[in-house]
């Protein structure tokens, strides 16, 4: 299993970067190469939650399903792929000087043999750029929209 982990401070309060993130329609705003995050079911937010995603990895467009796996409001959203690259990622927001400090724990595994090589060779780069570009802009967005 690869993990790779990642931490900036927002300066909004941690209700704010929480429910914008909670947002399942801000998500294709600042979560680098997703252009679909919507719904599956009734259940739009919360443990349980499932959404159909489409993210763009290199130069395809993969859908998934993705269920709400942990959910603790103000403090941590957690997300796992249900298909065939199983993903987790992991949300934490705390209360940081000036502002909230968010986490960001993205572990994957990869298929064995010469299938999971290939792929890796073209997630491995782009889960590392993509935390970082997902942050970034996250911040970036959070920070404007508190003026």
């Amino acid at each position: 299993m690869s993990i790779i982990r990642h931490a900036a401070v927002a300066h909004v309060p941690v209700a704010t970067a929480f429910a914008y993130v909670a947002d399942y329609r801000t998500i294709p705003d600042w979560f680098y190469g997703v252009s679909r995050f919507v719904p599956e079911g009734d259940l739009d937010h919360g443990l349980g939650a499932r959404f159909a995603v489409d993210l763009k990895v290199g130069p395809k467009v993969r859908r998934s399903v993705v269920e709400v796996t942990g959910f603790e409001s103000d403090r941590l959203i957690a997300l796992q792929s249900m298909g065939s690259l199983k993903a987790v990622s992991t949300w934490s927001f705390e209360e940081a000087p000036g502002g909230t400090r968010m986490q960001v724990e993205f572990s994957y595994d990869l298929p064995g043999g010469l299938a999971g090589k290939a792929l890796g060779r073209i997630i491995e780069p782009f889960a590392a750029q993509a935390v970082r570009s997902t942050e970034a802009t996250l911040r970036r967005n959070l920070e404007q929209s508190a003026g």
